[in-house]
């Protein structure tokens, strides 16, 4: 596990985002896919707004998804892992890059055929205390041409910027800086799920 933190870690320090093609085994994907399944039907999910606090809203316009927070009281026994891992992630983070993080903030997440969302980026105007986005896809036997990748964007010297897609496929954790890369979540032709939350400080 440290490996693959110090993999992590370097490349968000290198490159302001890390991806991790085996944060999950197919076992541990497999239970978190049966979870999200279980709450889905039991209609915990609800629609997913932009904004914070009083100034929250729906648009679709913006943002499709359905989301359901997750809670290790409300989360099936064996898929407390990833509540653990991403613990130990966050206290690897603060020993090597001293992000000072205190808490995590995740929910499952559901884009339905063709939803998306828009470019934005992921902390606050009055609330900086996102510090790493992180997405996990639970996604089976994803195709690129079927889309739903995150598209982050990358400032050049120049004042121009560099997009960079990245395919949702199950198992893989896609993290970044919350306050520096803006990002997308592209159109898909099926169904798109995933674990989506930020490792946060009290900002």
């Amino acid at each position: 596990m440290e490996a693959m933190f110090e993999r992590l870690v370097n490349s968000l320090v290198e490159r302001d985002y890390a991806v991790v093609d085996d944060f999950l085994n197919e076992q541990e994907l497999k239970h978190l896919q049966k979870e999200l399944q279980r709450q889905f039907a039991e209609g915990a999910f609800k629609a997913a707004g932009i904004g914070q606090g009083a100034e929250l809203q729906r648009d679709e316009r913006i943002r499709g998804d359905y989301i359901r927070w997750i809670e290790r009281e409300t989360l099936a026994e064996d898929c407390h892992f990833l509540l653990d891992r991403l613990e130990a992630l966050a206290q690897y983070l603060n020993q090597t890059c001293y992000l000072g993080i205190r808490e995590s903030e995740l929910h499952f997440a559901v884009y339905p055929a063709g939803s998306f969302y828009k470019r934005h980026l992921d902390v606050f105007q009055k609330n900086r205390a996102r510090k790493i986005s992180l997405v996990c896809y639970l996604n089976e036997n994803w195709q690129p041409q079927e889309g739903g990748q995150i598209r982050l964007y990358f400032p050049t010297e120049n004042g121009a910027e560099t997009p960079l897609d990245l395919d949702p496929l199950g198992g893989r954790l896609v993290c970044f800086k919350s306050d520096i890369l803006e990002h997308e979540v592209l159109p898909a032709t099926r169904e798109r799920r995933s674990v989506t939350g930020w490792l946060k400080n009290e900002g």
